[in-house]
């Protein structure tokens, strides 16, 4: 197993650093060092790739556990720096996944070919920095550990369960049952009424969604691990933080058509209080025998209102009362503009492994040293394109709430 070859070598990687330690050797400790944040990296990306598999029952997220492994020693730096054409770059590796990429999925991609597991641990952290694009990254002394974050919101619907399919290749169609035969007591001798079941469809098709943007030269050379995670933290963040948004709100024509889009779902109006409210969807749930792994998703003023919730003595309520001790997220990825009035909060309740995202292949990254504005400063543009659906297996498993507004009753 990866996530146990990855602990052992970073067992000996600070038995390493303790023995630099030990033996006043300055260089080789930071050199440990450094080996270490890039081991704790990948064990944090084998960890939650394994998380993955076991909820989806064991299924490879790739497919293909050889190709998973075959990643290990893979740079995003090394592949955009190949890509922008610099030389000095040994990128026999990158080369190869991406003459793989494109003999497994029979595409004809117009960049690069990154591998969608590059970005599975998605931490959407980052921004373009004000002196420029990378040019703020490359200091004497680079602390990529320090690096200060800006403050994004954080993708949420894989945490709630939902299930990824990847590498697929054309419109998906998933056949479903829509009514079950009825059955019925009969006396003896007589016949039984025949009725018919009913099928459906659960369809996917590709979806485009993308980012552009622009890369210092000097950043793409660089070999540190903090840039190598840098990197990926910032494709990640356009293209993981729209899919999740997508998922939640998306309103299908050129994106997928999310939960709160999605026709068939159930709604609950809003019953005097979060409390009430929330008690109605599990109600509504129980009785349409939604599985169990459910889940509230909703928003920080909801999350606020929960939290001033009090007691008639006057002390708080708790939020995992309010929300009768289920799990619950709150994203600024879920609105706070809906309805007639563009003032209602998102409050959703679901089995979120009934929301399956569709991922096509791997991200196509297009690097573009010659555009105009990034060539007169000698930087590199970089387009990151990635092909995804979403679909509601059973539409039935969410229940949505209307009217949340801002003066909500936390409980009453």
């Amino acid at each position: 197993m990866l996530t146990r070859e990855l602990i052992e070598k970073r067992a000996a990687t600070m038995a390493r650093m303790k023995t630099a330690h030990e033996a006043d050797k300055p260089e080789d400790f930071a050199a440990a060092e450094t080996e270490l944040q890039a081991i704790d990296g990948q064990l944090k990306r084998a960890q939650t790739l394994e998380d993955l598999e076991r909820r989806r029952g064991g299924t490879p997220l790739s497919g293909d556990a050889n190709f998973t492994r075959e990643l290990e020693g893979y740079s995003l730096a090394r592949a955009l720096a190949w890509g922008a054409g610099i030389s000095g770059i040994d990128a026999g590796r990158e080369r190869e996944i991406d003459a793989e990429l494109r003999s497994k999925t029979g595409r004809a991609f117009k960049g690069v070919a990154i591998p969608t597991e590059l970005f599975e641990t998605r931490v959407l952290t980052t921004a373009a920095p004000g002196g420029g694009p990378g040019s703020n990254l490359v200091p004497t002394e680079f602390l990529a550990n320090e690096f200060i974050s800006a403050l994004t919101a954080s993708t949420v619907i894989a945490g709630l369960g939902a299930r990824t399919l990847s590498g697929l290749m054309g419109n998906v169609e998933i056949p479903g049952e829509k009514a079950a035969p009825a059955a019925g007591w009969v006396a003896e001798n007589a016949g039984i009424t025949a009725t018919d079941p009913q099928f459906r469809q659960v369809i996917m098709s590709p979806k485009h969604v993308g980012s552009l943007s622009e890369f210092s030269r000097n950043m793409l050379m660089q070999t540190s691990p903090g840039i190598e995670a840098l990197l990926r933290q910032m494709m990640a963040r356009d293209i993981g933080l729209e899919i999740d948004r997508a998922a939640i709100q998306g309103g299908g024509a050129n994106q997928p058509v999310g939960i709160l889009a999605a026709a068939g779902t159930q709604t609950q109006a809003y019953a005097t209080s979060i409390f009430h409210t929330n008690a109605e969807m599990i109600g509504k749930a129980n009785i349409a025998n939604v599985g169990p792994s459910r889940a509230f998703l909703s928003t920080p003023r909801v999350q606020t209102i929960a939290m001033k919730a009090l007691t008639t003595d006057k002390l708080p309520v708790g939020v995992g009362t309010i929300f009768h001790q289920q799990p619950a997220a709150f994203s600024n990825l879920a609105p706070d503009t809906l309805g007639a009035g563009t003032n209602e909060s998102t409050l959703i309740y679901g089995d979120f492994s009934e929301l399956l995202i569709g991922l096509w292949s791997a991200l196509d990254v297009l690097v573009n040293p010659y555009e105009a504005s990034a060539y007169s400063k000698g930087n590199v543009m970089v387009r990151a394109m990635a092909t995804c659906d979403v679909a509601l297996r059973n539409p039935a498993a969410f229940v949505k709430a209307t009217g949340v507004l801002a003066a909500a009753a936390g409980i009453a």
